[in-house]
């Protein structure tokens, strides 16, 4: 993950999990329907829905408007004189480019960043897939929890 989505994830109590299962019974069976995730300790497991969790973690790239304000910076150099004094000084307006650079880029990183949160939130939904005697499913699932507890399938 992300450093950026580490912190979301930490912040909102929200875990982004990766899952594999392997149908080793004699049916088919439905995830969310005929499996479920439930704690080590019995204890049920609250699966968020997808947009739920890219709602949660997606990163906001409005949050870079605030480089912006690096705009009216400006470099100012000065040639020393004869007697050392500073005869002439001159000023670059570096903030021009500066401050809406690193604001578009960033932005630009966060949208892409998003783009491809929720396009694998959506390749890797497992919930509700109906997972074939002897096939493997991968699945991400977003599930809200502050702890680190081992998680278990259990077939139902």
């Amino acid at each position: 993950m992300d450093k950026k989505y580490e912190k979301k994830e930490e912040k909102n109590g929200v875990k982004l999990v990766a899952v594999k299962i392997t149908n080793n019974s004699d049916r088919d069976i439905m995830f969310g329907k005929d499996v479920a995730l439930e704690y080590e300790n019995g204890n049920g497991v609250y699966i968020m829905e997808n947009e739920k969790v890219f709602k949660t973690l997606k990163q906001s790239p409005a949050s870079y408007l605030w480089y912006l304000l690096l705009t009216p910076l400006n470099l100012y150099t000065s040639k020393p004189g004869p007697n050392g004094l500073p005869v002439e000084t001159s000023s670059t307006p570096i903030g021009l480019v500066l401050g809406p650079g690193i604001a578009g880029g960033n932005m630009i990183v966060a949208g892409s960043a998003n783009k491809k949160l929720k396009t694998e939130l959506l390749e890797y939904n497992i919930s509700g897939t109906v997972i074939k005697k002897g096939e493997t499913k991968y699945g991400l699932i977003g599930i809200r929890t502050d702890t680190y507890d081992a998680l278990k399938l259990k077939i139902q």
